[in-house]
């Protein structure tokens, strides 16, 4: 679970995220597909990138409305070892700062998924843990552990589902529930996913994303473009762009 904090909560990561809602998005054409999940998407899926390979996830996303903007950058990079085909592992480095202040925080920390079963048994199911800490003063600013499940429809379609603990030093509430809840799909060219998710922390607040994924020729790139919300009362709206590469 990557986190995205809406501008009023930047200078302290102050909250993060919360759910509900499945919407239904069904497109029947039995063709293998390639899914990816997370990186500029905030829910995860169960899958590890596949073994023998590494995957550079890099997103910027900038806030807009109620508290003069901000944003957030994302830099991580992981791999998969043919000897633990498993075990997804890597670092990630994040950089957030306010559009109403200087204040920035630039922490790096540990990226892992366990994928405990694969999602062509019919149901998959994983474990992720990622952790950041503070470059400037050395402490843990923020952790995750989270069960991803997914859940394919049919070839073209999945559902996402996340729940899980999540840990912000600064916030109100340390340590909360993590929840969300994605469904991607397959739509005109096998190239493009239609995405939406909803998502939450509790206590914290809701918020909702929507976005497209296009992986040419399933190859190593994969670009993203998503717009989303989070509903408080600053309702801050963010977007956001992402590129992949495989390796």
């Amino acid at each position: 679970m990557s986190g995205r904090v809406p501008p009023s909560s930047l200078p302290g990561l102050s909250r993060l995220l919360i759910l509900l809602l499945l919407p239904l998005l069904l497109v029947f054409v039995p063709e293998p597909v390639a899914w990816a999940a997370g990186g500029a998407q905030i829910v995860d899926d169960s899958e590890v990138v596949d073994p023998g390979t590494c995957q550079l996830e890099t997103w910027l996303t900038g806030f807009d409305g109620g508290s003069g903007g901000g944003g957030y950058a994302n830099a991580q990079n992981t791999c998969t070892l043919s000897s633990l085909p498993r075990l997804e592992f890597g670092l990630q480095f994040q950089h957030y700062w306010s559009g109403q202040t200087s204040n920035s925080d630039q922490l790096l920390g540990p990226a892992m998924k366990l994928n405990l079963i694969p999602q062509d048994e019919g149901v998959g199911l994983g474990l992720a843990f990622n952790s950041g800490v503070d470059l400037r003063t050395g402490e843990l600013d923020w952790a995750s552990l989270i069960v991803p499940v997914s859940i394919p429809l049919n070839d073209k379609a999945r559902i996402n589902l996340n729940a899980g603990w999540s840990y912000i030093g600064l916030a109100q509430f340390q340590n909360a529930l993590f929840y969300g809840a994605q469904i991607e799909s397959k739509i005109g060219w096998e190239e493009v996913s239609l995405m939406l998710e909803v998502f939450g922390r509790e206590p914290g607040f809701t918020g909702a994303q929507v976005g497209l994924r296009w992986r040419p020729n399933d190859g190593p790139l994969e670009f993203d473009l998503l717009a989303g919300s989070f509903f408080d009362t600053v309702n801050a709206k963010f977007f956001t762009v992402g590129i992949t590469f495989r390796y």
